[in-house]
């Protein structure tokens, strides 16, 4: 039986819902973040995230939470005014977020690190690829977009509630023993000629600046290019050296 609407909704709570979509900083002082659609709350739910709340526009239905969470009616109109897309589900959920501390780097064996990517559907298909390749965890460096915002979060396609997401800085990387391998489009080996094994942590760089020269890099990979672009958009990349890392570590 479908769940019904057990509250209306308030005008604070379309503030809040407001707030989070378009705030990083309300984000992270509430600790939760906002999910839209039906596909990407039950992503959440079925991977054991802690539902806040859901709101309903009229002719859509809440998803089904085995920890029932309140779920409130929408007024007409509402979910068009607090959503971001161009056709809003009308279906939207409170996450509270669980970011994972630099700790869930000591057993890590296989890293891949966003540092200072700002796209936010560049970061969503990092740690979207990340996560098929079969990555530990996913590191976003101070200067990062907000993993947890709207767009990072469709990009994810789910995946961001399925791999644990460490905010902490290259230092803390490589203190944790994970080899640290820098990609360019300019230096290192042929990434099919890389070493990819032992406890490796490969850093995606910022779209227009790459790496820092002075990043703590232990070894520098690059995808070699047969056509005449000078380098591949920072997702793809990260996509193509998630699955070659993989492919040479096995099952």
């Amino acid at each position: 039986m479908i769940r019904q609407p057990e509250l209306g909704y308030t005008s604070p709570d379309v503030q809040r819902l407001r707030r989070l979509l378009g705030r990083r900083s309300s984000r992270s002082e509430g600790s939760c973040f906002v999910v839209e659609g039906r596909t990407l709350i039950a992503e959440a739910i079925v991977a054991g995230w802690s539902i806040e709340g859901q709101y309903v526009a009229a002719g859509a239905d809440p998803v089904d939470d085995p920890h029932r969470a309140p779920v409130r009616a929408l007024a007409p109109g509402v979910a068009e005014r607090v959503s971001d897309l161009d056709s809003p589900s009308g279906l939207f959920a409170v996450v509270v977020d669980r970011p994972a501390g630099p700790t869930a780097l000591a057993d890590a064996s296989f890293v891949v690190v966003a540092d200072r990517v700002g796209e936010p559907g560049n970061l969503g298909t990092i740690i979207r690829s990340a996560e098929a390749a079969g990555v530990d965890a996913v590191v976003v460096t101070p200067g990062t977009v907000d993993p947890t915002g709207p767009k990072v979060v469709r990009a994810s396609a789910g995946a961001l509630f399925r791999v644990p997401i460490v905010r902490t800085g290259l230092a803390d990387v490589a203190a944790a023993g994970l080899r640290v391998i820098g990609t360019s489009s300019h230096r290192g080996v042929p990434h099919t000629d890389a070493d990819w094994t032992g406890r490796i942590a490969v850093v995606a760089g910022n779209e227009a600046a790459g790496m820092d020269d002075g990043a703590p890099v232990n070894d520098w990979v690059r995808i070699v290019h047969r056509g005449r672009a000078e380098s591949l958009n920072v997702a793809m990349a990260a996509t193509v050296l998630c699955f070659e890392a993989a492919r040479h570590r096995g099952p």
